[in-house]
C-alpha cells in the first residue's frame, strides 16, 4: 500500500510533553462500537467484560540515552539493540566523528566509576559499541549515568528535570529489563484500575517485547512493501498461551495493552495455532493481515506514516482509524507516547478496507 494513504496533519501542541497526572486521568477515545466515544482511562473496566483477559508487555525500560567524549568531541549515543554480553547496537550523534577502535567516555565529570565502550563498526548513523562489562555490571553502570530514551518529539531543556522521567516512562508491569521505549499504551495503568479490573473478572497476562528505538524511525519509502521492519526480542511463555486457549474456549477476547503485546501474540500464531515463542520479531503488519488472537486493543494515537499507525488500521480499518484520529484532533486529545489513549476492536469487514 502507499505510505501517504496513511498520513495526516497533527497541530504541534497536541503532542503531549508529559503524561495526565494521575496516569488514569488520560482520556480514552472508544472507538468499539458503532459511534466514537469520548472517556477516560477510568472508563476501561466498564468497558470490558467479565471473562475477557487483558495481555500487557512486562518489559522494562532501561536508561539507555548516554552522553559521552571521544577526546574533545561530545558524542551521544542511544543504545537500541543488545548484541550480545556488554555489546549493543546504538544510534550515534555525530556518528561521522567516531571510527572503528575509537574509545568513548561517557561519564565524565559525573564522578562516578569510569563507564567506557570501544566503537567495534560504524554504519551510517548507527555504531556498534563493547563496553567490555556483563550484562548486570552494564545495566548498573546505565542507571547511574544513563538518561531515559525519550522519543525524539519529546524536548527537555537543560534546566528540566530528568529524574521524573525515569517513573514516568516506565510501567506498572516493568519486570525485564531490555526496552529502550515504552509499551505506552501501559503507562496509563495504576492500582486502581488493575484492582477495577480484577474484581469485573478481567484477568492478565504477560508477554515480553524489548522495544527498540527502531519503533520511533520514520518510513521513508513510498510503498510498505519497501520498508524494511527493525527486528526486536519477544516471549510467550506457555501459561500465557494456556490462559488465552482458556479465554477463548469460554468466549471471552484477548485486549491487547499496547501494539507490542499485539505483535508478539501475532508472531507466536504465525503457524496458525499460537505456541510458546522466544526470539526476534520483524513482523510489520498493514491492512489485510490476518489477526489470529487479538479481539481488542488499548494503544496511544500515534504518528502519521507510521508502521504503527498501519497497524491499528490493520486491526480496524484505515478509514474508521482516521476518522477516529480526526475526531480526536477536532477534540484536543493528546498525542503519541505521553499522550491519551483509544480502545479498538477487530472488525474483519473493515479490516480490509
Amino acid at each position: 500500500m502507499k505510505v501517504d494513504l496513511f498520513d495526516y496533519e497533527l497541530p504541534p501542541e497536541l503532542i503531549a510533553k508529559h503524561p495526565a497526572r494521575p496516569r488514569d486521568a488520560a482520556r480514552l477515545l472508544d472507538m468499539t462500537g458503532p459511534a466514537l466515544a469520548d472517556r477516560t482511562i477510568r472508563d476501561l473496566p466498564s468497558l470490558l467484560r467479565p471473562g475477557d483477559l487483558l495481555v500487557v508487555n512486562d518489559t522494562r525500560v532501561i536508561p539507555s540515552r548516554l552522553d559521552g567524549r571521544r577526546g574533545a568531541a561530545r558524542i551521544e549515543a542511544t543504545l537500541h539493540k543488545r548484541l550480545g554480553p556488554g555489546r549493543w547496537a546504538a544510534f550515534a550523534r555525530p556518528a561521522k566523528r567516531l571510527r572503528p577502535g575509537d574509545r568513548v567516555d561517557f561519564n565524565q565529570g559525573l564522578g562516578t566509576e569510569s563507564l567506557g565502550a570501544e566503537v567495534i563498526s560504524r554504519d551510517g548513523g548507527e555504531v556498534v559499541l563493547d563496553f567490555g562489562l556483563g550484562d548486570d555490571a552494564l545495566l548498573a553502570r546505565l542507571g547511574e549515568v544513563g538518561r531515559m530514551p525519550l522519543p525524539p518529539y519529546i524536548k527537555r531543556g537543560a534546566e528540566e528535570s530528568h529524574a521524573e522521567d525515569r517513573a514516568d516512562y516506565q510501567t506498572l508491569f516493568a519486570a525485564r529489563d531490555g526496552a529502550v521505549a515504552a509499551p505506552t499504551a501501559s503507562l496509563h495503568f495504576t492500582p486502581e484500575i488493575l484492582a477495577a479490573l480484577e474484581e469485573r473478572g478481567v484477568r492478565r497476562a504477560t508477554v515480553t517485547l524489548h522495544v527498540g528505538a527502531g519503533t520511533f524511525l520514520p518510513v521513508t519509502v513510498e510503498d510498505t512493501e519497501d520498508h524494511p521492519m527493525h527486528s526486536e526480542w519477544a516471549e510467550v511463555n506457555a501459561e500465557t498461551v494456556q490462559m488465552i486457549a482458556d479465554t477463548k474456549a469460554r468466549g471471552g477476547r484477548v485486549v491487547a495493552a499496547g501494539t507490542t503485546s499485539l505483535r508478539v501474540l501475532e508472531t507466536a500464531a504465525r503457524s496458525g495455532t499460537l505456541e510458546p515463542y522466544s526470539g526476534e520479531t520483524d513482523l510489520f503488519i498493514t491492512p489485510g493481515f490476518d489477526f489470529r488472537i487479538v479481539d481488542l486493543l488499548l494503544t496511544n494515537f500515534h504518528l502519521p506514516r507510521s508502521t504503527l499507525l498501519m497497524l491499528v488500521s490493520a486491526l480496524a480499518g484505515r478509514e474508521r482509524i482516521l476518522d477516529g484520529y480526526a475526531h480526536a484532533i477536532a477534540s484536543g486529545y493528546r498525542f503519541f507516547s505521553y499522550g491519551d489513549a483509544c480502545l479498538i476492536s477487530r472488525d474483519p469487514v473493515q479490516a480490509t478496507a
